[in-house]
C-alpha cells in the first residue's frame, strides 16, 4: 500500500474516538498491552514522561520536548489528535515520523490488527513506542489520548507524571464531576514514580493526594515549587497555568541534565522546536485572523478571556462543534456583540450548524448558517474590516479544516 492507502485503511477499518465518538473508546488496557507484547514491549525500551489533564496537556508536552531538546537530548513526543497531518502525532525532536514508516509499520502488523481487532488509537500508539524504541531516543514525552487510568498509552513505567488541568470533558466516559474524572486522569500515577500536578483545584487535590499515597508516590503541587517567572512563545495568557507544571517536572526529573538557560530557550522556542500548531494561532493580520483548538468549558473560558482583552473594532466568530458538546454549557460564555458565522465541521460527529443556530439564539447569540468552515471564514474576511477580528474555533476539526 502507499502512504496515502495505509491511512484510508487506518481511519476507515478501525473505530476512532476522533470520528465515532463513545462507541470508539475502548477503555480496556489489553488490547494495546497484547499488541505490545507482540511488539516485543518496545515501551521498555525507552524513558518517558506521561501528561494526562483536560486543558494543557497538548501545550505542556510540547514545552517539555522543546526544553528537553534543548538540553541536547534526542526527544520523542507522541500527542492526538492530529491537525493536517496523521504524522504530527509522532515526532522526534520536531520531525514527523517519515511516511514509510507509518507504511512499514502497518504492513508488518496488518493481519495482527485486524485479528485482534485493534483500534485506531490503539495500533498509533503501537505505532509511536515501536518508533521511539527503533530510534532510541533518550526520552519520550507521552500525551494521554482520553483520561488516564484506561488509556492506551498507560501501560507506560515513566520517569515522571504531570496531571494538568482538570475540567468537565468526555463526561460520558469519564464521569460527571471534577472527582470523579480526577480519579481517571490519576490512573497514570505509577508505584514510587513522583507525579506533578499543574493546577491546584480544591475539587481535585484530595483525589490526587490519596492515589499518590496509595502508589507511594511522590506528589508536587507545581505552584508550591516554582516561584520564578517564565515566558513561552505560545500565545494566550492560560499558557502561565502551563508553564508551572512543565518546570516543575523539569526540575524534578532526575539523570537528565537540564540547565535554566535550556528552560527559557525552551519555552521560548516551542513551535519552532515541536511544531505545534493551532494554540492562539495567528494566521492573518488586517484583519486580525486567530484560531484556537481549545473545545471544553474550562479551555474555552480561558480563550475567551484572552480575546476580552484584544484590541479590535468589531469580532467575527466562526463556530463549529462537535455533536455531544455540551451547549448549555458554553454557549452562556461567548459574547452577544460579535458577528457570528456557524458552520459545521466536516466529520460525522460535526454538530449541524441549523441546530447550533438555533440554540445560540436562545442565549441571545445570533448569526448566520455556512455550508462550511472554510465558506465561514471566507465570508468574515470579505466582510471584516482591517482593525476587526476574527476568530476560528469550538473544536480541533473546526481549526484542522482553516489550516
Amino acid at each position: 500500500m502507499t502512504y496515502q492507502e495505509t491511512l484510508d485503511w487506518m481511519f476507515a477499518q478501525l473505530p476512532m474516538y476522533q470520528q465515532k465518538g463513545v462507541t470508539a473508546y475502548n477503555g480496556k488496557l489489553q488490547g494495546i498491552q497484547s499488541f505490545a507484547t507482540h511488539l516485543g514491549e518496545p515501551q521498555k525500551n525507552f524513558r518517558s514522561i506521561h501528561v494526562a489533564g483536560t486543558n494543557g496537556k497538548g501545550s505542556s508536552s510540547h514545552m517539555l520536548a522543546s526544553i528537553l531538546a534543548e538540553a541536547g537530548y534526542k526527544v520523542g513526543l507522541y500527542t492526538s489528535p492530529h491537525l493536517k497531518d496523521f504524522r504530527e502525532r509522532i515526532r522526534i525532536n520536531g520531525v514527523m515520523i517519515p511516511e514509510k514508516e507509518v507504511v512499514l509499520f502497518i504492513r508488518e502488523n496488518k493481519k495482527y490488527i485486524e485479528r485482534n481487532h485493534m483500534s485506531f488509537f490503539e495500533m498509533t500508539v503501537a505505532m509511536a513506542f515501536e518508533y521511539f524504541s527503533k530510534e532510541m531516543v533518550d526520552i519520550a514525552v507521552i500525551e494521554v489520548g482520553l483520561g488516564g487510568r484506561l488509556d492506551s498509552t498507560n501501560i507506560l513505567t515513566p520517569e515522571i507524571s504531570l496531571i494538568t488541568n482538570i475540567g468537565m470533558d468526555h463526561t460520558d466516559l469519564l464521569g460527571d464531576s471534577l472527582e470523579k474524572i480526577a480519579y481517571e486522569k490519576a490512573g497514570i500515577i505509577k508505584p514510587y514514580t513522583p507525579v506533578v500536578i499543574s493546577e491546584k483545584q480544591k475539587e481535585t487535590t484530595r483525589v490526587f493526594m490519596e492515589v499518590a499515597q496509595s502508589q507511594q508516590a511522590e506528589i508536587i503541587f507545581a505552584e508550591e515549587m516554582i516561584n520564578e517567572t517564565y515566558s513561552t512563545s505560545l500565545l494566550g495568557a492560560y499558557q502561565k497555568k502551563n508553564i508551572v507544571g512543565v518546570v516543575a517536572v523539569v526540575k524534578t526529573l532526575s539523570d537528565f541534565r537540564v540547565e535554566e538557560e535550556d528552560i527559557t530557550a525552551g519555552l521560548a522556542k516551542v513551535v519552532e522546536n515541536t511544531g505545534l500548531l493551532g494554540r492562539w494561532q495567528l494566521l492573518g493580520e488586517s484583519p486580525g485572523i486567530i484560531a484556537d483548538t481549545a473545545h471544553n468549558g474550562e479551555g474555552l473560558q480561558l480563550v475567551l478571556d484572552q480575546l476580552s482583552q484584544q484590541e479590535y473594532d468589531q469580532l467575527w466568530m466562526v463556530l463549529g462543534f462537535v455533536k455531544e458538546k455540551n451547549l448549555d454549557q458554553i454557549l452562556p460564555m461567548f459574547p452577544k456583540n460579535a458577528h457570528y458565522l456557524f458552520c459545521r465541521p466536516n466529520i460525522p460527529r460535526g454538530m449541524d450548524a441549523d441546530y447550533l443556530q438555533k440554540k445560540a439564539a436562545e442565549f441571545g447569540i445570533m448569526g448566520k448558517v455556512y455550508l462550511s468552515v472554510s465558506s465561514a471564514l471566507e465570508t468574515a474576511k470579505k466582510e471584516a474590516e482591517k482593525n476587526d477580528l476574527i476568530f476560528v474555533g469550538g473544536s480541533n476539526f473546526t481549526v484542522a479544516e482553516v489550516l
